[in-house]
């Protein structure tokens, strides 16, 4: 039994992991959670590379058949750099494909300052179309919330309304959740924009896309029972919480590795 490596800054990538465990429940997942340094938002494209090819390194270490770079960050920055022998996808494609199927106008991508500066989502969706306006905000204080398990606190919806007052009257029919904290934030984020708008879950779309992947490599597991595990790079109790929330488990048992 071989398990998909994913990795990201901190308790976002586990929106990926359920929808991994949703698409592909036979799968092993062994999961690590960079907690020690996130949030990768907000650090230079150098320090983000580094960082990404030390996760990519452990898990490779730790024998996994594929990596899912589940940060939205890392997969701007840094997927393009990395010299793998193993299948790798990143979170930007996916979403960026889905934006591209389901827009008809606008769309907005919501992500981090690093994310946004990078312009990956704008050159992604525009690999697929042409005729789309696009705008991206960066939301710096949504990865604190999540983190804080505050996505719910109407703190959080004062925030998003600050972040997305300056686009709720251009006729935009599309969000793209470009951050994969920023799922656990989607009641919030309603809440300001309306019903009306449709929102792009990249961690549901990159699953589908990875499910597409192993079953085209041969790689899909179809007989074994998952064996998940998961590390972080500084354990805390708040992540064991919101991770037991995120995968519906009782508790979600951590190891503490030191890269």
């Amino acid at each position: 039994m071989t398990a998909i490596g994913v990795f990201d800054s901190g308790v976002g990538g586990l929106t990926v992991v359920a929808a991994l465990k949703q698409h592909l429940p036979r799968e092993s997942i062994l999961f690590l959670g960079d907690t020690a340094r996130l949030p990768y938002g907000t650090k230079s494209p150098d320090t983000v590379i580094r960082y990404t090819r030390r996760n990519v390194d452990f898990l490779a270490r730790r024998g996994v058949k594929a990596v899912v770079v589940a940060c939205n960050t890392a997969s701007a920055l840094a997927l393009a750099s990395l010299d793998l022998q193993l299948p790798t996808w990143g979170v930007v494609e996916p979403g960026a494909r889905r934006a591209a199927a389901i827009a008809t106008r606008h769309v907005v991508v919501l992500a981090t300052e690093s994310t946004v500066a990078s312009q990956a989502y704008p050159r992604a969706i525009r690999r697929h179309r042409t005729d789309l306006e696009i705008t991206s905000i960066a939301c710096p204080l949504f990865v604190p919330l999540v983190e804080e398990g505050w996505q719910d606190d109407p703190v959080a919806v004062e925030i998003a309304r600050r972040y997305l007052q300056p686009v709720l009257d251009l006729e935009v029919d599309t969000v793209v959740l470009g951050c994969t904290h920023y799922p656990l934030l989607t009641s919030t984020l309603r809440q300001v924009t309306g019903p009306e708008i449709e929102f792009v879950d990249s961690a549901n779309s990159t699953a589908v896309h990875v499910a597409e992947e192993l079953s085209r490599l041969g790689l899909d597991e179809t007989t074994s029972t998952a064996d998940d595990h998961y590390c972080t790079t500084d354990a805390a109790e708040r992540f064991e919480h919101i991770a037991a929330r995120i995968l519906q488990r009782q508790e979600v048992l951590l190891e503490h590795v030191d890269l």
